[in-house]
């Protein structure tokens, strides 16, 4: 009797360590950016992709820089980053084997009401050129992150080098939301993805002390796209389990939830799979 009870409970924890190990051969490690990570996308979104596909999303919320970096390494399975011309030169590099196209939002310029360098309206090449002239607070997350490399181009799009010895130009080293409470703080300006924005204004009751005062146009178009990281320099990372993820976020269910996340009843991000 006290042998069969001794298999029995031998065999359950056989099986639980089975059980363990299939659910952690199943969990996929992903880099991100801090904007899909600080709105609250992925934990509206990871739920659903688990109990569609078995598989548990688990992420690192970075800067795409370091993002690329990780994947670079090894020490993640999947990527979910917005710097397409770095994304475009990683894979040439050897180090991702392709990139979808999965939503974008865009990039805004806000800055305090009182708009002291007057650019509010502008296209944001002149923004930023009126911002260096009068010598006015910018903050730069600083940090080789997607937006921080879009601002970059920026600059040099508005005429002159990126002013970053310049009293006026403040680098933070930090993600999106620290930054704008930091900009706020200082009657700045800066540069942010609308979708943190909107979660910013979400965070201050619906009234920022932060105003958008530059938008639209093509150049502050904001793509965020899943990388599959390269297998012969990779050979650990799970493969197919970022492939799925892949396919998952490009399929009608996740982006209609992408369409469908909504704060104060703006979108955050739009869908465009292809």
């Amino acid at each position: 009797m006290m042998k069969r009870r001794f298999m029995t409970t031998l065999m359950a924890l056989v099986a639980a360590i089975a059980v363990a190990g299939s659910v952690q051969a199943k969990a996929l490690m992903m880099a991100t950016t801090t904007s899909t990570d600080n709105t609250g996308l992925l934990d509206y979104l990871a739920p659903e992709f688990t109990k569609d596909t078995g598989i548990e999303l688990k992420w690192t919320s970075v800067g795409t820089g370091k993002a690329l970096k990780l994947g670079m390494n090894c020490d993640v399975d999947v990527l979910l980053v917005h710097a397409p011309p770095a994304e475009k030169k990683y894979i040439k590099d050897g180090y991702a084997e392709s990139r979808k196209e999965i939503m974008f939002n865009d990039f805004v310029i806000v800055g305090p009401e009182a708009d002291p360098a007057k650019v509010k309206g502008m296209a944001v090449e002149e923004a930023l050129a009126a911002i260096r002239t009068k010598g006015k607070t910018f903050v730069s997350r600083g940090d080789n992150s997607g937006t921080n490399k879009k601002e970059k181009l920026l600059w040099k799009a508005a005429g002159g080098p990126l002013p970053e010895k310049e009293a006026w130009y403040v680098q933070t080293g930090q993600g999106m939301l620290a930054s704008l409470t930091i900009t706020a703080e200082r009657g700045g300006y800066t540069m942010t993805d609308r979708g943190t924005y909107i979660k910013y204004s979400h965070k201050n009751g619906g009234n920022p002390p932060l105003k958008v005062l530059v938008e639209g146009g093509a150049i502050l178009k904001n793509q965020y796209s899943v990388l599959i990281l390269n297998s012969s320099n990779c050979p650990d990372a799970q493969k197919e389990l970022a492939e799925a993820f892949s396919a998952w976020m490009a399929g009608d269910k996740a982006q209609k939830l992408i369409a469908d996340f909504r704060l104060l009843g703006m979108a955050l991000f739009t869908p465009n799979a292809r």
